[in-house]
């Protein structure tokens, strides 16, 4: 066990330092650094009193929706629906609300509150509204430009609506509305000027979050829409290659959601969604190679929680139906199922100083697990009981805090070791 430990604490240097999932500027919010839900954190708490760790502060009234957090050296920034207005909230890092902004209309399809995480880079805010308009708010609050690009491009709203969260690359920002016109675009930071346009594939957007991987001095953006995933060279937007996904499955003409940002590490990419769909290990280059497949899983298919990948092992739920899901572990080389669980239900998963947090999405418990290939390995747990609607934001953890939103409600603890 303790050199199983020591393994997990050595894959997750070597996950922020050795995969190649970097840009120039430093970048905050979707699932933490290079969107791995990897956080590079230490001297945090092996275990939690019975109760759960200390509440360090809470509010009420941010909006309800689904994303999660962003934090930054000097605020904590969250979006949330109000009336039919997308609103991002601001608040010191000891939960004194600094201001509060509309940024864009909300969604109008099944689920449709916030779920869009802000992206910070260089005192600017990015986000994307629920009826898919790309907005940058300054860190004072203010709107500083605004596109609507959905409507720009004639795109067709998703049918749970737009839920991405923007991608930053060098001085652009990145968007996915698909349809006839660009399965792509790039923005200009500063300005919301069209940089480049993906042409079309003729297919309609999904709900990713794209990832950034850079190999051999290309930045690749990558990603999901409803037949392949694709790279796009982020310096100008050509398609370097496409991976039909929806072929993998028996049944390939079934309606299907992706939803997950794909998991990279040396040339080789995994994806895994929930919907009956399996999962997969492609390799990957980015000369103009195609991908080829490397192994299949259909037992790991995540819902809306995510995985994580520790040392050799991917930790992630499973999709049995809208309503149940267990946890499970994947061999990261093999692709073997090792283990599959019951522990309340389904929910996300993150990782931090060698642990893993999950966050059940029925009932709101959180669960502090070691990360072992043998079993599910639960340390701790508390429960989460104020806010309302489902618990399908993610955890985040930033020095030493842990952040858990629950539709309108957040509440932020102390897990820092003393």
């Amino acid at each position: 066990m303790i050199v199983e430990l020591k393994k997990a604490t050595s894959a997750i240097l070597f996950i922020l330092i050795s995969n190649c999932i970097t840009d120039a500027q430093p970048q905050y919010g979707w699932r933490g650094p290079g969107r791995t839900g990897v956080y590079n954190e230490t001297a945090l708490l092996k275990v939690w009193p019975a109760s759960g760790p200390s509440l360090l502060w809470e509010v009420e009234g941010i909006g309800t929706g689904y994303s999660s957090v962003t934090v930054t050296d000097d605020a904590v920034y969250v979006t949330g629906s109000k009336g039919e207005k997308d609103i991002l909230t601001a608040f010191t890092r000891d939960g004194k609300k600094k201001w509060e902004v509309q940024y864009g209309n909300m969604g109008k399809s099944n689920y449709p509150e916030a779920r869009c995480t802000p992206t910070y880079v260089n005192g600017k805010i990015f986000l994307i509204s629920g009826q898919g308009e790309m907005a940058c708010v300054t860190k004072d609050g203010k709107l500083a430009w605004s596109v609507p690009y959905y409507q720009k491009y004639e795109a067709p709203v998703p049918r749970f609506g737009v839920s991405e969260s923007p991608l930053v690359v060098d001085n652009k920002v990145i968007a996915t509305p698909g349809g006839n016109k660009a399965a792509m675009v790039a923005f200009n930071i500063d300005n919301g000027n069209i940089v480049w346009e993906t042409p079309s594939l003729n297919e309609g957007s999904q709900y990713v979050n794209p990832l950034l991987v850079e190999e051999k001095g290309v930045k690749a953006i990558i990603t999901h829409n409803p037949t392949y995933i694709i790279a796009v060279n982020a310096a100008n937007g050509k398609i370097i290659w496409k991976f039909n996904f929806t072929v993998l499955n028996d049944d390939a003409s079934r309606g299907r959601n992706f939803i997950h940002t794909p998991v990279y590490r040396d040339g080789f990419l995994f994806a895994a969604n929930g919907y009956g769909q399996t999962a997969a290990k492609i390799k990957v280059s980015f000369d103009g190679s195609e991908p080829t497949l490397v192994w299949k899983n259909p037992e790991i298919n995540p819902h809306v929680g995510g995985m994580v990948m520790i040392g050799n092992y991917i930790y992630s739920s499973t999709h049995d139906n809208n309503s149940k899901g267990r946890w499970i572990c994947v061999d990261w080389n093999s692709g073997k199922t090792m283990w599959i669980t019951d522990w309340n239900n389904k929910g996300s998963v993150i990782a931090a100083d060698g642990l893993l947090y999950i966050y059940e999405e029925k009932d709101g418990n959180v669960g502090l697990v070691r990360p072992n290939s043998a079993k599910f390995d639960l340390i701790s747990s508390f429960k989460i009981t104020k806010g309302d609607g489902p618990y399908w934001s993610h955890p985040v953890i930033d020095k030493g805090r842990l952040f858990l939103r629950h539709g309108n409600y957040l509440a932020v603890y102390s897990i820092k070791a003393k």
